[in-house]
């Protein structure tokens, strides 16, 4: 009679056991989740920046201290010039099709002459240029260049 009771006594240990366990994994998986969505990180995950190259061709300096900058797409998919920000030296001057003449979508082998842009520059400065795309806010070309 008393192997009986032991035995009994042993199966219900086991219970508890795997009880705790699963209890554990998905606390773990609930804060997983909700972490993910309180940071904010399932919203980055559909905003990529599109992948084009550039060209800059020409960096020259107009009538007063801005520069004209002529960028050529020299590959990658269409863009859409009003979601593109063009910085020169870490300074936003809008997008490239407020300021420019490119036709959207900007495709591969136009040059977009974008200015003027900036201010305070002289002949011989090197400048860096960027295009940042706006919705995902990330730069998809960087280049510095010399004012000519």
């Amino acid at each position: 009679m008393n192997s009986s009771k032991q035995s009994n006594a042993d199966d219900r240990a086991v219970s508890p056991v795997i009880g705790v366990i699963l209890m554990v994994a998905i606390t773990v998986i609930l804060a997983a989740v909700i972490g993910t969505f309180v940071l904010g990180l399932g919203d980055q995950l559909g905003d990529t920046a599109p992948q084009a190259s550039f060209t800059v061709e020409d960096v020259s300096l107009n009538n007063s201290d801005q520069v004209d900058v002529n960028i050529t797409k020299t590959g990658g998919e269409d863009l859409d010039p009003s979601q593109l920000t063009i910085s020169v030296d870490g300074t936003r001057s809008g997008t490239i099709a407020s300021n420019s003449t490119v036709a959207n979508p900007w495709q591969s082998g136009t040059t977009a002459k974008v200015g003027p842009v900036g201010s305070g520059f002289n002949t011989s400065d090197t400048v860096e240029i960027r295009i940042i795309h706006d919705p995902s806010g990330n730069a998809i070309f960087e280049d510095t260049a010399t004012v000519s």
